[in-house]
């Protein structure tokens, strides 16, 4: 559910040792300490999102067997014969749950994927794929403990945007939740190097959890792809589309893409987090005035499916680009 947001590089692989990634590494658990604890690492958090728009998080809360569990379920799922995830398959973006091995959003290049809704997950489970038999537990527990974590996240960079942590509560309480479940297969030197291509993603925050290496970001200092290191426990967070929007370009969404691994299949677990479906995201009026009008239209996850939909054949028609004013 992502695409394009901005002019990016060329598809030309870096040398991870020519351009090493110093990204932001954000230990959550220290916002539950003293006043002043908190307030520096919301300062790092929101530095992190306006600066670069990622950052890596641990002692999150997530335990290791939870997030094992969701990429043993997610890999358990890409194994099963192809008529069994097909009965998933669909080119109704607004389908509760919809399998593919190529996107509609132009961007995928070698890669198959599995996407449902998973907020309110009493509301969606039933739709998920009952084979395997783990899967609507081991990826529930996993979905229900990321969204607790996104919901931290927000209160800490609405902090630092000044807004208050209680900003919007209730929309963010009530709003979607979608994962995005990816295969990418082992690199061969006969085939693409990309799993999936240069995009941003449409919501306020996703956090990834990956199995091996393979994610690159690019550097907003240098427009140079840089390859993220994986680190034990951590998981990745993206500043999405509608949180530029909300921040009115405060803080940038994340350019970002998969490559393929040469050692071994990858298998993630992107978590997005936005409104309900036609709750529209507006330019915080608390962070508008006369030296910085909006510079954003209004725009909800319902729009950004009906643009993936009308721009389907044109992958630099991008969603955030639409939405500037």
């Amino acid at each position: 559910m992502s695409d394009l947001s901005r002019t990016v590089p060329q598809e030309q692989l870096p040398s991870e040792d020519l351009h090493p990634l110093q990204m932001p590494v954000i230990n959550l658990g220290h916002l539950s300490l003293d006043s002043a604890t908190r307030s520096r690492v919301v300062d790092d958090i929101a530095k992190a999102s306006r600066d670069l728009g990622y950052f890596q998080v641990i002692n999150h809360g997530i335990s290791q067997s939870v997030m094992d569990s969701a990429l043993e379920a997610a890999s358990e799922f890409f194994k099963l014969p192809s008529e069994t995830k097909e009965k998933f398959a669909s080119e109704e973006l607004r389908r509760p749950v919809r399998y593919d091995t190529s996107s509609k959003d132009s961007i995928s290049m070698s890669r198959a994927f599995l996407k449902h809704y998973a907020h309110p997950i009493s509301e969606w489970i039933q739709y998920w794929p009952q084979e395997p038999p783990i899967y609507r537990e081991y990826m529930g527990k996993y979905a229900a403990e990321v969204r607790r974590v996104a919901l931290h996240l927000m209160e800490a960079i609405l902090e630092g945007l000044g807004l208050g942590k209680e900003y919007l509560n209730e929309k963010f309480h009530e709003g979607s939740q979608l994962l995005s479940v990816n295969c990418y297969p082992k690199a061969s030197q006969s085939a693409t190097s990309i799993g999936l291509g240069p995009h941003s993603d449409y919501g306020f925050l996703t956090i990834l959890l990956t199995s091996c290496q393979g994610l690159e970001v690019v550097d907003p200092s240098t427009n140079i792809w840089k390859r993220v290191q994986q680190l034990p426990h951590a998981l990745h967070v993206h500043i999405g589309d509608h949180m530029e929007v909300l921040s009115n370009g405060r803080m940038k969404t994340v350019v970002h893409r998969a490559l393929l691994n040469s050692e071994e299949a990858r298998i993630s677990i992107a978590s997005i987090h936005g409104f309900a479906l036609h709750e529209k995201v507006t330019c915080a009026k608390e962070l508008v005035d006369e030296e910085n009008p909006p510079r954003y239209k209004e725009s909800s996850f319902s729009d950004f499916l009906d643009h993936l939909t009308a721009n389907m054949d044109n992958k630099h028609r991008n969603f955030l680009e639409s939405l500037r004013m």
